[in-house]
């Protein structure tokens, strides 16, 4: 069993990634996308979104990062993999599963779903192109507006040459509302024969229990519900190893929060520093009383001097 953590554009960046992974439980993270549409990027751009390249594509916390991509075009995407892995990464992820408008209207994410065929070009480029030793993962949505290709499009990406697959068990239109569709999860790991990981929906423990059940999966992939309580993950991984699952509390979470502000403040402007702080604890306000108190008093400040303050007051 392996529990990834999601990449999520715009917030799981280098600082979350250290800051999360750190608190354990996580066998594995990954890059927000790096798009890739006409070029070979320069290796500046894969060490601004996956600084950890410095440090055998690992977190602080030795937890192993994976270079993920987008696009739709299988040999620019097949290059830029090639040379990511001589950059020193360990893994290629391929993203088919991003909702965001923006990214489908110029041919990226989960608008690719419905074209099952150009799927598997992209794998079976990506996998002809880089080291063999390099394992080719991806990460899917149950489809663009319905579900009824996605076992096509799973099939696609395993024949292809993808080791592992992340479904994330919602459609592109169903975004993230609720439910997730876990019993599709245990369809897709039918018909394709390498391993399988639910996404979508995890928010607590027994959320992660009735996923399991349903999806028939042991393979986890947790987004909103890690970054809105950190210690899931450590909850899932203790209930793996056969101990007592413990809740993260405030106090133990008030110090990771103040690295994680003063993380942000030495790699952002001033003006970006405060909306990632902001960003982080309003999804804490979801299971922690003291991140909603917090929250009320940072809001409509961006005096990152004064955002200091209310953080070493608190810890």
């Amino acid at each position: 069993m392996q529990i990834a953590l999601a990449p999520m554009e715009g917030l799981v960046d280098e600082i979350l990634r250290d800051v999360l992974t750190r608190i354990g439980g996580i066998d594995w993270c990954v890059t927000e996308f790096i798009r890739v549409s006409e070029r070979l990027l320069p290796a500046a751009t894969y060490h601004k979104l996956a600084p950890e390249l410095f440090n055998g594509a690992r977190t602080q916390a030795g937890t192993p990062m994976r270079v993920q991509f987008l696009g739709s075009d299988p040999q620019c995407l097949a290059d830029n993999a090639a040379f990511a892995c001589t950059l020193g990464a360990p893994v290629i992820d391929l993203n088919f599963g991003c909702p965001a408008k923006t990214v489908n209207k110029s041919r990226g994410g989960a608008v690719l779903l419905k074209e099952p065929e150009l799927l598997h070009a992209i794998v079976r480029e990506v996998r002809r192109t880089v080291p063999a030793e390099i394992p080719v993962t991806a990460k899917m949505r149950l489809g663009f507006e319905g579900k009824e290709g996605a076992l096509d499009c799973a099939r696609a990406l395993a024949e292809g040459g993808a080791s592992q697959i992340v479904v994330h068990a919602r459609t592109k239109v169903e975004g993230y509302k609720p439910p997730a569709h876990w019993e599709w999860v245990a369809r897709v790991q039918d018909v394709v024969g390498v391993p399988v990981f639910a996404n979508g929906e995890v928010w607590t423990l027994e959320d992660w229990r009735r996923c399991r059940e349903i999806s028939g999966v042991d393979d986890i992939m947790l987004g909103r519900g890690l970054v809105s309580r950190p210690g899931l993950a450590r909850q899932i991984a203790a209930v793996r190893a056969g101990e007592e699952p413990q809740e993260m509390s405030w106090a133990e979470l008030q110090p990771l929060l103040l690295d994680f502000w003063q993380q942000a403040r030495r790699k952002l402007a001033p003006r970006y520093a405060p909306g990632r702080l902001k960003q982080w604890l309003a999804m804490l306000t979801r299971t922690y009383p003291e991140a909603v108190a917090l929250f009320a008093e940072v809001r409509r400040e961006q005096d990152c001097a004064r955002i200091d303050q209310l953080l070493a007051f608190s810890v």
